[in-house]
């Protein structure tokens, strides 16, 4: 009879942890319906920015609502997609840099939900279109906001997404062939990365490095970042719509087997 007692004690301990758990559960979601989201992520189609060695996206409709010639089928709409997995906004695993490192599909879910620091020196861009983030101004957003914390995914905001669709003025290419966009520093990324412990990072711009760089095929920062096993997005958009700290970021892409990249559908939510 004891041997009963306690076993109906502990499974009733055990629902009324569950019970309570769910209801945690619930109240989260109450609340974040209630709060605002930000859609961080470009629409992609035939045609957009993108890196120049890549090919355009090419796209085929092989079933439509209505019979047509040409088409595999009718009664519905489905298409065919042709893109390099780096296409639109989208996200650079590990792997896409260095052989044996994490792939897409080794991404976990739980870096894909995370505090979103957001560091706004569009100003700094407009006056210096070669703008790049020093350690410096990383120290002064902690003086400003508070120390960044451990898992953040950190943004870099230049306003540089202002000019998609627009491949000339994203690449803000001189006479002489030399592209002028910002980037990031190599002390700026190692504090994040090495002493802040960050999980992620990413930019409105098609490159970690800055147009300086990538015009001499210098891609040394973007090399550091994913040799570091972890993951960055670029071609970020709507960064001026969330505030500096305080908000959660979720970003979210397909699940390729050993996949080098793939689009992203990234979004904020707004304390």
């Amino acid at each position: 009879m004891r041997m009963l007692i306690v076993c109906a004690i502990a499974a009733l301990l055990q629902l009324r942890v569950a019970v309570a758990a769910d209801s945690s559960l619930d109240r989260v979601l109450k609340i974040l319906s209630g709060k605002k989201f930000v859609d961080l992520t470009h629409e992609f189609a035939p045609g957009i920015p993108h890196w120049p060695g890549f090919p355009d996206e090419q796209r085929k409709t092989i079933y439509s609502y209505d019979k047509q010639p040409g088409m595999m089928g009718d009664g519905f709409f489905a298409e065919v997609f042709t893109h390099v997995g780096q296409w639109g906004t989208h996200v650079d695993p590990p792997a896409h840099f260095h052989k044996g490192l994490r792939t897409v599909d080794q991404i976990a879910p739980k870096e894909m939900i995370l505090p979103l620091v957001c560091i706004d020196v569009h100003e700094e861009c407009a006056k210096n279109p070669d703008y790049t983030l020093t350690l410096e101004r990383v120290k002064k957003w902690e003086t400003d906001h508070g120390p960044i914390p451990a898992g953040a995914f950190v943004a870099l905001r230049t306003d540089w997404s202002k000019r998609w669709p627009d491949m000339a003025k994203m690449e803000n290419k001189d006479a002489h062939g030399t592209a002028h966009y910002p980037g990031w520093s190599l002390p700026a990324l190692k504090y994040l990365y090495e002493e802040k412990k960050i999980t992620a990072s990413g930019h409105e711009t098609t490159d970690t490095d800055p147009g300086l760089a990538t015009t001499k095929d210098d891609y040394t920062l973007e090399t550091y970042l994913l040799g570091t096993n972890h993951y960055q997005i670029e071609l970020l958009t709507n960064l001026d719509q969330v505030p500096e700290s305080g908000a959660i970021i979720v970003a979210t892409f397909p699940k390729p087997k050993g996949g080098s990249g793939f689009p992203a559908r990234v979004f904020a939510i707004l304390p």
